[in-house]
């Protein structure tokens, strides 16, 4: 058997490429030797040895980090029951040692979840993730039981994302806690969530979460692939999953949305995207993503569809000021002055009598303190950080035009820009056009308003160019997906919103249905990859009262 032991140990070792896993022996001296050793200087770590039986026949050892479990549950449903209750029961070696696991599972432990694990850096994964193992002298298998208990912070309402109407609750760093939050708006049994883990020293655990029935499989395909592709020692963020499974990792725009909040998750996977849930954190990836959606915020579609259209062109304008304004100042009164009125031209010549600087150099200057008290409010505690928001930007704006560094209309126009930037609602996507801002100004101090364009064209190509898991990130503006205009730059009322968007749903495309008087459903179907179809929305009832999609 031990020839024949390493002969195996060396196929497995050739077919893996890595070292034969070890299997746990039927000696309990020899598994918690293994642990000690693999576990040693870790003080963290508890073993408790006992025994059970009427004459204290079998040695047991109980192995859990402290801090990571329940201890109540440790101790009223694992060892009081192992200890207590087995105490009088006359237990035959020969039988207990080969039922162990079914006699411990439905007779002695009270604990919801117990299972066997053959091999030992199994079990130490489950160990370090908060379960207790349970070995037993004579038996060669580890009882994994499930006792997790850390501290977390609970249900919190999400910082980032404040809203004036919708839920408060947010996403936390407990992965279990965010999939109860998903499943308590999404009673479906379409509703999957598959867990793999992924860090070769972290083993974080990463939640992948879809509608079976809805979301496009090809999209679904794409994401587990990447995952499964990632190879590195820690995920300490889902930003380490964002960084390895976007499509163009040298764009300033994000591919994948962020988010802490249920309801948009949830919103999310009715409409066939996929998410992705890191343990550790709260912040949920969305794939696909488009410029579309990340304009969109979760209560748009909690507020009148004219309110929400109002408040979602004034987000386009706002985004498009923050990128362009700074530009056009220096464009216009570098070169073409002429364009302005004369009254005004001859104002601005006024405000800059004196100013040793050219405007490029006045925004640059500008922009950095900007980005410099941002930076510093956002890492300062909260009371301080507004205080040096607001003073700081009092102050040195002030003292600047006093100065004479810069003039009071550059002040005006850079203040304009930061809170018109404020108004995106996705924090990357803000950052990314606080990026290109830099890069605006440039083309303008050199070519004016021929270099504002070339810098928009330039912005506009690489927008068509970009892909988040196959779907064009400018959609709906490209592709045979107009219909779905009704849900970009406004928000038509939700009752006429009877489809799902195509490029991110599979066949089953109906989002809204209605009851007939005699009760049968009646909703609107389309044949997939028909463009007529799409535009025109027909609309169809089933003789059998069923939907042909669902």
């Amino acid at each position: 058997m031990g020839f024949l032991g390493k002969l195996m140990g060396n196929k497995e070792k050739k077919e893996s490429g890595q070292q034969p896993r070890d299997r746990a022996a039927s000696s309990l001296n020899k598994n918690l030797g293994y642990f000690k050793q693999k576990l040693k200087d870790c003080d963290d770590v508890v073993y408790r040895e006992f025994r059970v039986g009427s004459k204290q026949q079998f040695n047991f050892a109980l192995i859990f980090v402290d801090g990571l479990i329940d201890r109540n549950m440790v101790n009223e449903e694992v060892l009081k029951s192992l200890m207590l209750e087995t105490r009088h029961a006359n237990m035959n070696p020969g039988i207990f040692l080969k039922n162990i696991f079914n006699l411990v599972q439905h007779s002695a432990v009270t604990t919801g979840e117990v299972k066997e694990e053959e091999y030992l850096d199994k079990a130490m994964v489950s160990l370090l993730s908060g379960d207790s193992l349970l070995l037993a002298d004579g038996y060669s298998k580890v009882l994994v039981i499930g006792s997790k208990g850390w501290p977390n912070r609970g249900v919190q309402e999400p910082l980032t994302e404040a809203v004036i109407r919708g839920s408060r609750d947010g996403f936390g760093e407990t992965l279990r806690i965010n999939t109860a939050l998903l499943r308590r708006r999404l009673r479906d049994p379409n509703l999957k969530i598959k867990q793999i883990r992924i860090g070769v020293r972290s083993k974080t655990d990463i939640a992948v979460a879809y509608m079976d029935n809805i979301a496009d499989k090809k999209v679904l395909e794409e994401v587990e692939k990447k995952l499964k592709n990632i190879s590195i020692d820690g995920v300490l963020e889902s930003g380490y999953i964002e960084s390895f499974i976007e499509n163009s990792w040298f764009s300033p725009f994000p591919q994948i949305q962020n988010t802490e909040r249920p309801d948009r998750v949830a919103a999310a996977l009715l409409e066939g995207r996929v998410a992705i849930m890191t343990d550790n954190t709260p912040f949920v990836l969305l794939a696909p993503a488009t410029l579309n959606i990340l304009f969109q915020s979760s209560e748009d579609y909690y507020e009148r569809w004219i309110i929400a259209s109002f408040i979602r062109l004034l987000r386009y304008a706002a985004a498009l000021t923050s990128l362009v304004l700074p530009a056009i100042y220096i464009a216009i009164t570098s070169y073409h002055p002429g364009l302005i009125p004369t009254d005004l031209a001859l104002y601005i010549a006024g405000t800059r009598t004196g100013v040793p600087f050219p405007a490029f150099i006045e925004a640059i200057v500008m922009e950095i303190t900007l980005e410099l008290l941002r930076e510093a409010g956002i890492r300062l505690p909260g009371p301080i950080g507004q205080t040096i928001g607001i003073v700081g930007g009092l102050v040195i704006g002030q003292s600047a035009v006093q100065a004479g560094l810069v003039s009071p209309i550059m002040v005006i126009v850079v203040a304009i820009t930061a809170i018109a930037s404020f108004a995106v609602s996705s924090y990357s996507l803000g950052v990314a056009f606080r990026i290109l801002r830099f890069f605006m100004i440039l083309f303008s101090a050199v070519f004016g308003l021929y270099g504002l364009m070339l810098a928009l064209l330039i912005i506009l190509v690489h927008l068509c160019s970009l892909k988040s898991f196959g779907i064009p990130y400018l959609s709906p503006l490209v592709g045979n997906t107009y219909y779905e205009l009704e849900d970009s730059f406004i928000r038509i009322p939700l009752i006429a919103m009877h489809r799902r968007p195509k490029t991110l749903s599979g066949a089953n495309s109906i989002r809204i249905r209605y009851k007939a008087e005699n009760g049968q459903d009646k909703g609107k179907t389309v044949q997939a990859g028909s463009s007529k179809a799409d535009q025109k929305g027909k609309e169809v009832k089933d003789k059998g009262g069923k939907d042909k999609d669902e």
